[in-house]
């Protein structure tokens, strides 16, 4: 079961005015179920995307930035389960590029306007005539409405579908919208963003401001969780902005409207983000990795993706185990030369269980299991050394997550 988290309800879910999503049955991989989505894109709309930094990148990553490169303008996305096309060589390139012109025909557009992700097995032919065949359908129930149908339709091992949405005032008493559906269970550890992402608004903003902000919302939410340490062939985040609301186009993100338009975009983001580390294979607890004083947020983050990967600390939380040691040798191997473990204190919670390196002659083992009982956990490293502070949002390692994935491909 997934920690803390609950299916969206469609009518929460804001439509975004420019955007129309189809949702069909396939058999890309498993009979009666929803493996085909469609998005489709009103001309004019911006977008842009970051992508994983795996090299064995996979085919439809590929044909996605040569797409965007392109600068054709994007008129439509489709996605596909069940299979990765990911590790097919120029055979799964094809492939990609056969899926893309089937929906441009449909559509009457180029085929370089065409996005094509893919999630799944790896090292699988991609069935791109099962995607053609059922393309008809996808655009006969696109709808502006779909965003929930879409969160369901780009599951894999997820238990609960992703989505959240938000709305945002700008200065000149405009609303615009902001909609967005992540999927990601397993296989993450992201290096850009993480699985497959989509978030859009209707927002004007400048298109040369799009690339920008789509990086800088990575880095914030999808860049800040893992699972399992393991980074996709596959993981895209990609923003779209459709320029349908009533305001003055935002043409710096310093400006007033400009961060309100990003703060709304970070919100529903870090909420996708945290939704994955909630729904991992095989969580039982949602933990945030708080790291404090360090020289630089990138050493910040280097000691709490240490902590966050270690198999000991991770399998400690899911056995509500408080052997937190753990935590302090991770905390030291992470690679900061220069490290004084004399100045470093520790906190789970409210529980102060290191002081100066060393454990704190106040602490008691029975706080330390009381707080890893909790479902939602934060421990705090203070590193003494700066002023630099960054978040790490993680889950515990369970039997679950063997399960799950020794029998991923049965």
């Amino acid at each position: 079961m997934p920690v803390n988290l609950s299916a969206p309800i469609a009518s929460d879910l804001h439509p975004i005015a420019g955007v129309r999503i189809g949702v069909t049955e396939a058999g890309v991989r498993k009979a009666q179920r929803k493996d085909l989505t469609v998005f489709l894109l009103d001309e004019g709309a911006s977008v842009a995307g970051v992508f994983t930094k795996n090299r064995f990148c996979a085919a439809p990553v590929q044909v996605c930035r040569e797409h965007l490169q392109a600068a054709q303008g994007v008129r439509a996305m489709v996605v596909n389960t069940g299979n990765a096309n990911a590790g097919t060589g120029a055979d799964g390139l094809q492939r990609a590029r056969v899926t893309c012109e089937a929906l441009a025909a449909q559509l009457g557009i180029a085929p370089q306007q065409v996005l094509p992700f893919s999630t799944g097995v790896i090292m699988e032919p991609l069935p791109h005539d099962r995607i053609a065949a059922a393309l008809p359908a996808a655009l006969a129930d696109a709808q502006p409405a779909h965003w929930g149908r879409a969160a369901e339709g780009i599951m894999t091992t997820d238990t609960l579908p992703k989505a959240f949405s938000t709305q945002v005032q700008l200065s000149g008493g405009a609303t615009v919208s902001i909609t967005g559906i992540s999927k990601g269970a397993g296989m993450i550890r992201p290096n850009m963003a993480t699985m497959l992402g989509f978030l859009a608004t209707d927002a004007k903003v400048a298109p040369a401001l799009v690339q920008q902000l789509v990086r800088d919302l990575a880095d914030q939410s999808f860049n800040r969780v893992t699972i399992d340490g393991d980074t996709s062939t596959n993981d895209s985040f990609v923003l779209v902005a459709t320029h349908r609301a009533d305001h003055a186009e935002i043409t710096s993100l310093d400006s007033a409207d400009g961060q309100a338009l990003k703060a709304g975009l970070l919100e529903v983001a870090q909420k996708l983000a945290q939704a994955i580390v909630r729904d991992g294979e095989g969580a039982t607890k949602f933990i945030t990795v708080r790291i404090e004083g360090g020289k630089t947020d990138e050493e910040c983050r280097q000691v709490a993706y240490a902590i966050a990967h270690s198999p000991l600390v991770k399998t400690a939380f899911f056995a509500s185990d408080p052997n937190l040691g753990r935590i302090l040798a991770a905390v030291g191997y992470a690679g900061i030369e220069d490290l004084d473990q004399s100045k470093i204190d520790l906190f789970l919670d409210d529980v102060h269980v290191a002081v100066q390196g060393g454990r704190n002659p106040a602490y008691r083992e029975e706080d330390g299991q009381r707080v890893m009982k909790q479902s939602e956990i934060t421990v705090r490293v203070a590193l003494g050394r700066g002023d630099a502070v960054d978040t790490v949002w993680t889950c515990d390692l369970s039997h679950d997550y063997v399960t799950i994935n020794a029998d991923y491909r049965s």
